[in-house]
């Protein structure tokens, strides 16, 4: 056979596999499913990020299949490594395949926190003290020891690789200045009896320059000997002209002499027995302390405050059940009338009387221990409490006369101590009998005073 017959047939023959080729290819296009991935084919995950499946299409010549795809491949994201997501179908024995390719990485960086200012004031004339940090990767956990710390000049440099590559740099900015200023710490208000030993001392100190007490420039005298409210202030400033000031007041007050006489009236107020012992307190020109509750007429606690009696906490509803349920109730119970002192008058009290008393027991039968605790806390809080050492009796039970309050009342008193008299505005027989004890106690040489923060706690012994 010639050469060129050889070669007409292999043109023929090549011809012909193009053209089976040709026809397999568009039966395979025209007759096979094919799948179509939507977004790209190979995904990359953050370490611990969800993965969401961007979705796909299934098509057979015109008519959509995608409901006969079956997807198959789990991602692992909490694990690096390499995944892959298979998408296949089977439609009357037409088979296809296609692959998503996702790969799990670390593409987070580390954190670098650092502890104190950034900028940072430095002392003058000091090199900047680490003041720490710390550093945390999303996958290699603690890196704070493998943290390279470089001091420069006017920055402090810190920098961080995690095993994945991943690399933080922080800077923190040094500025070389004090503008801070000292501190000036005395030790407290002072409040001492007339004749007593005041000892206010004081204290100075500065970031950069340190104790600096001795510059401390001291203004204001006092004089333990004379009853009064005196200031001291005391100024001091560090090398950078940065200034501080603290005030001290010292309270020297008059105490109670014996023989004093405090009226103190609990439970009011109410109308036609406290606005009537208001009425004698001001015609007698005596003044007296009032224990309210959350109970009566607004108006007549004005009064009391306005006309120059003090007006103190006793109890909101006079229910043992409640105010000894617990430490938190009482407070609550405290806070109502404060709350009602407060907005009745404009100022708040710390001055406090138990409803019973401190030494009551009824409080037993509610939390034990109760008055204990109660009685700390009132005293570490600021507040005083006060009982009493003479009762009227006006609250013993009975309808008691007008005499026989009179009678219990200057039967107990004496001038060998302060008298702190427990008495009840909301009792007739107590308004009644108040002007006899007033005009017996002038004539037999007593005076009267109401109570404040300086008047020493009369106190009786906590029984529970």
């Amino acid at each position: 056979m010639s050469s060129e017959k050889i070669y007409k047939i292999t043109n023929i023959t090549i011809s012909i596999m193009i053209l089976i080729l040709s026809l397999f290819v568009m039966v395979y296009t025209i007759f096979y499913p094919k799948i179509t991935l939507k977004g790209s084919t190979t995904v990359t995950l953050n370490y611990k990020e969800k993965y969401k499946e961007k979705g796909y299409k299934a098509k057979i010549l015109f008519k959509d299949v995608t409901n006969r795809v079956k997807v198959n491949g789990k991602i692992n994201s909490e694990k690096l490594g390499n995944y892959k997501i298979e998408y296949t179908i089977n439609y009357h024995g037409l088979k296809n395949k296609t692959t998503r390719y996702v790969e799990v990485k670390d593409l987070e960086p580390p954190v670098i926190k650092l502890t104190g200012g950034n900028p940072n004031s430095v002392c003058p004339g000091t090199k900047y003290k680490e003041e720490g940090f710390t550093s945390t990767d999303n996958y290699d956990g603690d890196l704070t020891k493998k943290v390279e710390v470089r001091n420069e000049e006017d920055y402090v440099t810190y920098t961080v690789h995690d095993k994945a590559g991943n690399v933080t740099v922080v800077k923190r900015k040094l500025v070389y200045e004090d503008k801070t200023p000292p501190e000036v710490k005395t030790n407290g208000d002072i409040r001492v009896a007339v004749g007593g030993k005041v000892s206010p001392t004081y204290t100075a100190t500065d970031n950069c320059d340190g104790d600096i007490t001795k510059n401390v420039k001291k203004e204001g005298s006092f004089d333990a000997n004379k009853e009064g409210t005196y200031t001291l202030k005391y100024t001091v400033s560090d090398k950078a002209g940065n200034k501080a000031e603290a005030t001290q007041k010292i309270t020297i007050y008059k105490p109670a002499a014996p023989g004093t006489i405090y009226l103190t009236f609990d439970d009011g107020p109410q109308s036609g027995t406290t606005n009537v012992i208001l009425d004698i307190l001001k015609e007698e020109k005596v003044p007296a302390t009032f224990f309210i509750t959350n109970k009566g007429d607004d108006a007549l606690v004005q009064r009391e405050f306005n006309e120059g009696h003090t007006v103190a906490i006793h109890t909101a509803s006079h229910d043992y059940a409640i105010v000894y349920r617990s430490v938190d109730s009482y407070w609550n119970d405290l806070n109502i009338v404060q709350n009602r002192i407060k907005r009745i008058t404009g100022s708040e009290t710390r001055l406090v009387r138990f409803p019973g008393g401190s030494s009551n027991t009824v409080s037993r039968r509610y939390s034990t221990g109760i008055m204990t605790t109660l009685t700390n806390d009132l005293i570490n809080k600021g507040y005083k409490y006060y009982d009493w050492n003479i009762s009227s009796g006006d609250a013993a039970g009975g309808r008691p006369t007008p005499n026989q309050i009179y009678n219990n009342v200057v039967s107990q008193l004496s001038h060998d101590r302060v008298n702190m008299v427990l008495m009840h505005d909301i009792k007739t027989y107590t308004r009644d009998a108040l002007r006899d004890i007033i005009r017996y106690a002038k004539n037999n040489g007593y005076t009267f005073e109401r109570i404040t923060y300086d008047t020493p706690m009369i106190r009786q012994r906590v029984n529970n």
